[in-house]
């Protein structure tokens, strides 16, 4: 029973009462797996409801944007692509994970996804969580859609007055084929003339409701999810259920090999000269530091801040050293990028905020500092920032002495391989599923009790159970629906509930 689980985590008879693994912890684990799952399959329930009119069409604007592109698809984005095109046909909407690594393409797939349902007369939407990556986006997919013939246009925060009633005014005409934005997508007054099509970039920075908000614009919308960093199977289940998964495992054509180094900080003046010499002979360069300031850093002396490692470089380097970092304003960070991108700036000093979607083909070079402090899956964003044009790259990471056991296995597995996929598998191992997804950064409804790594196969059995509840009793009015809908709020899973009211 409840009660008695409870009551052993908190005031345990025997010491092996609190252990994770035990019946008391399982437990509470369980009834947290089956509200996240429960929600999970009510939004399922809700988007596989039989959809009429389907959303692709003969395949004419796809065939131009492949003829257009520099370079053919790989075979994984081939094969995602057939995989989209036959769910856009089928009875059911889609709901589809891509995921691909840093650099594999996932953008032209979202693209081909989107031409798709403008060839049968419908429009889609691309949802980004920044900014900068909804701009990133646009400036890949803008030329391409161009020649195909596809209006695209780009709704932020920014885009404010005429501009944004003018751009209102044409989707809502439907003269704008694909709308790539950021939340500003799900605002009151945005409305498609016939949105077919959302795509949620990097999914697990969304919640439930913002993905329902976009998908609410329109008539039995498809839904493809993108996600920058691949997340291993037992983890897709938890957080998204029963998605349907395309991976993106192969580097586009030309795309370099990345050399890493780990370096020990005693050595951080022979680094600075090679990074001088770097300068001098052109490359561009990031230098990555763990905090934006002095306060940020309470009782740890030796952690660098951004303003401070600026300063010492532009001291030795002048005025070819910027800036960027969290703190400032969207539109300071973009100018000093776009000055980092035209070559003006050759040293960008930066926090994570480089971490997605920013795209400088000609940079090379990256110096982590402290990357004993990061997640895998944050260095190998971070490092994916580099090696993206034809040159070969290098990432020095720098660490501070003494090192614990897992910040060796971490730097280790980034310095022995590039493949995000391995990447992920090893960060489950080594530390559960919190940085796997990023929650630290991203406030994922994270799991309070449950531990995917110790209880991996509850998920299964709390999704199995999920799936015969809503079979059972699909609105939640049964002898145990009270139970449930209470399992849900305490869970604060409970912004599933009105699904069982709508449609």
């Amino acid at each position: 029973p409840l009660k008695e689980a409870l009551t052993r985590v908190h005031g345990p008879q025997e010491l092996t009462d609190i252990l994770p693994e035990n019946p008391f912890w399982s437990r509470l684990a369980f009834d947290e797996l089956l509200a996240g799952q429960l929600a999970l399959a009510l939004v399922r329930a809700q988007l596989r409801r039989p959809a009429g009119n389907r959303h692709a069409g003969d395949g004419h604007l796809r065939r131009k944007i492949i003829d257009a592109l520099p370079y053919a698809l790989t075979n994984s984005q081939a094969g995602a692509l057939d995989a989209i095109a036959a769910d856009l046909e089928k009875p059911v909407r889609m709901l589809r994970l891509l995921q691909g690594d840093v650099g594999s393409g996932k953008t032209v797939v979202a693209l081909l996804a989107a031409a798709a349902v403008a060839e049968a007369g419908k429009q889609a939407a691309l949802m980004a969580p920044t900014e900068i990556l909804a701009r990133q986006h646009a400036k890949t997919i803008a030329p391409l859609a161009e020649r195909a013939g596809m209006n695209v246009a780009i709704l932020t925060g920014r885009e404010k007055g005429k501009e944004r009633r003018d751009i209102l005014g044409r989707l809502e005409a439907g003269e704008i084929d694909l709308l790539i934005g950021t939340h500003a997508l799900i605002q009151d007054d945005v409305i498609f003339k016939s949105l077919a099509l959302a795509i949620v970039d990097e999914q697990h920075r969304f919640g439930v409701r913002e993905r329902l908000a976009l998908t609410s614009k329109g008539e039995a919308v498809d839904v493809l999810v993108l996600s920058a960093t691949p997340i291993p199977r037992t983890l897709v289940l938890t957080y998204f259920g029963d998605m349907d998964i395309s991976e993106l495992r192969e580097k586009p054509a030309g795309r370099q090999p990345i050399d890493t180094r780990v370096v020990a900080d005693t050595r951080l003046g022979e680094v600075i000269d090679a990074v001088g010499r770097a300068l001098q002979a052109g490359k561009l360069v990031y230098w990555i530091c763990p905090l934006v300031e002095e306060s940020e850093a309470e009782g740890i002396d030796h952690l660098t801040n951004a303003t401070d490692r600026f300063e010492s470089l532009r001291e030795r380097f002048g005025d070819k050293v910027g800036l960027v970092h969290g703190k400032m304003k969207g539109s300071e960070k973009d100018e000093v990028m776009g000055r980092f991108a035209a070559h003006e700036l050759r040293l960008l000093v930066a926090t994570t905020v480089v971490e997605v979607g920013v795209d400088v083909p000609a940079a090379t070079i990256m110096v982590i500092e402290n990357a004993e402090r990061f997640g895998l899956a944050q260095l190998h964003q971070l490092r994916g920032r580099i090696g993206r044009g034809s040159e070969s790259s290098t990432c020095i990471l720098i660490y501070h002495e003494p090192l614990g056991q897992m910040s060796k296995a971490r730097l280790a597995v980034i310095r022995e391989t590039t493949d995000g996929f391995r990447i992920a598998e090893e960060d489950l191992k080594l530390r559960g599923e919190g940085d796997v997804l990023g929650i630290r950064q991203s406030g994922l409804p994270g799991y309070r009790i449950a531990r995917p790594e110790v209880h991996a196969q509850l998920i299964t059995q709390a999704r199995d159970e999920a799936l015969r509840i809503l079979k059972e009793d699909p609105k939640l009015k049964g002898p145990r629906s009270d139970a449930l809908r209470c399992l849900l709020y305490l869970y604060e899973r409970d912004e599933a509930i009105p699904l069982l009211t709508a449609g």
